[in-house]
């Protein structure tokens, strides 16, 4: 087989939750512990940190791995779901496993494998494992798939683990109460192991409490002591710097005028001209840097430190990074001031990461975001209201096992919808979204797909509208795939 027919394969003959939802859950740690076994205890092999929660997973788990790949170490980093490519699952210093790798790790244990049944996840983390035990790793970011308790990532002794927050998702399989997920979440939790806990409430709160009592782990709630004293979109900064040159060229043309009238010689009017050109250049960068991407957060250790990642969520996560940097140098990694500055700032470049508010075209601006419950979409919908624009597009299609209602309730009325379909089994029908949508007063046409979707809404806004892409991680993953094809960049 070559790397498409392995694919094919490992989409089709093992239950894939991306494609087909709870009919790929497999409850337990049966086959992954026999797998592991039968592989020799790859996980044994490196060290790791096990990052659970309900939202923000991927963006700390990305940022950690940018910082300590930084600092010089080999660092594998495992997370879900892929957007574009299989490989993007498993990378190892940013780069995704190779294809010759899949290959080889399928055909080689496939007679093994194949009688247990196990899930596409299950599948995937062994060879994960493996993969990093392969490439002498020194640490590993482990994001779990779902829950944390019977999550087959739970196997792994890590150095570290760090806990998000906890909202409702997966309800149908952690439970439908908040201190129900969190008991799930929790059991990454171990013997003497320290745990970072992000955001949590009233009920949250006592269980991890409870469960690192019983485990002797030292833990830290992030809510405890903010370590970041202010936060700032990195396009106010920008703006206030435009600013600041757009009055210094209006003065300088002002004063050039001034002597052309005293003086009229040719030289002085060449370079009234060029100041007059140089601020209408200034004044067309105003909308740009208005909508720049990203956060400067103002830390006792690390001031005025800059992320590329934008969204409303990502202070909260940038808290628990560096609550979890306090924690790595207890356990004596070394890292420098530089490492961290150059992680947060580049940690898409050095990991590959996508679709956090991530900005795809310029005019009319569009954004993706891979938010895809009430929680997340929340955090979202709540930066629109910083942006800079005259209409608002929103191109959505979600999956049929979310509280979609609870999703429909959040979004704005004024926006025009262009309702389609991720290319998944588990994808909503655009019709049947946009039947829900109406009772929430949203308006706007079904599309077959979300190039489709994204064509129509680039073809229906001015340069100064505002497309937002999203609703699903599905979703964004099509656009993604399409960006060639819809001429993004």
């Amino acid at each position: 087989m070559d790397y498409k027919d392995t694919l094919n394969y490992l989409y089709n003959s093992v239950p894939m939750f991306q494609q087909v939802g709870s009919k790929a859950y497999k409850e337990g740690l049966e086959n992954t512990i026999a797998f592991d076994e039968y592989l020799g205890h790859p996980h044994r092999e490196f060290r790791s940190i096990h990052v659970a929660g309900t939202n923000g997973k991927g963006s700390c788990s990305h940022t950690l791995a940018a910082i300590l790949q930084s600092a010089g170490y080999r660092v594998g980093l495992y997370t879900s779901p892929h957007l574009i490519d299989f490989r993007e699952r498993i990378r190892v210093n940013g780069e995704p496993v190779s294809e010759s790798y899949v290959v080889r790790f399928v055909e080689e244990h496939r007679p093994f494998f194949e009688p247990l049944s196990p899930s596409f996840f299950e599948l995937t983390t062994a060879m994960a494992f493996r993969y990093f035990a392969d490439e002498k790793i020194d640490i590993a970011i482990i994001e779990v798939g779902m829950g944390g308790r019977l999550d087959c990532t739970n196997i792994i002794r890590p150095e570290l683990c760090i806990i998000t927050n906890i909202s409702l998702d997966h309800t149908q399989f952690l439970g439908d109460t908040l201190e129900k997920i969190a008991a799930e979440k929790a059991g990454i939790i171990k013997e003497g192991v320290p745990v970072v806990i992000g955001a949590t409430t009233e009920e949250t709160r006592p269980v991890f409490l409870r469960k690192a009592e019983e485990a002797s782990a030292p833990i830290e709630f992030v809510e405890d002591e903010q370590k970041i004293k202010k936060t700032t979109l990195k396009s106010t900064i920008l703006l206030d710097q435009v600013i600041a040159e757009e009055e210094k060229a209006i003065s300088e043309c002002t004063r050039l005028i001034e002597k052309v009238k005293e003086v009229l010689d040719k030289e002085s009017i060449r370079q009234a001209q060029q100041q007059a050109a140089l601020c209408q250049q200034i004044l067309k960068q105003h909308e740009r840097y208005y909508n720049a991407i990203g956060w400067v957060y103002e830390a006792d250790e690390y001031p005025n430190l800059e992320s590329e990642l934008g969204g409303f969520y990502q202070p909260e996560n940038a808290e628990i990074i560096l609550h979890a940097l306090s924690q790595l140098k207890t356990l004596n990694y070394r890292f420098e001031e530089k490492d961290v500055r150059y992680g947060f700032a580049h940690v898409c470049e050095l990991t590959g990461l996508m679709g956090r508010w991530q900005k795809v075209n310029e005019s009319p601006l569009m954004i993706c975001d891979t938010g895809h419950n009430v929680a997340g979409i929340s955090s979202v919908i709540s930066l629109f209201s910083l942006l800079q624009y005259k209409k608002l597009h929103i191109v959505i299609g979600m999956v049929n096992d979310k509280d979609i209602c609870g999703i429909l309730e959040l979004l704005p009325k004024e926006a025009t919808y262009y309702f389609t379909k991720a290319s998944v089994k588990r994808a909503l029908p655009e019709k049947e979204l946009r039947n829900l949508a109406r009772n929430y007063g949203l308006r706007g046409n079904c599309y077959p797909s979300v190039a489709a979707a994204v064509k129509a809404a680039k073809n229906k806004s001015l340069p100064q509208d505002f497309i937002f892409v999203g609703g699903s991680s599905f979703i964004v993953a099509d656009l993604l795939a399409s960006r060639n094809t819809l001429n993004l960049h």
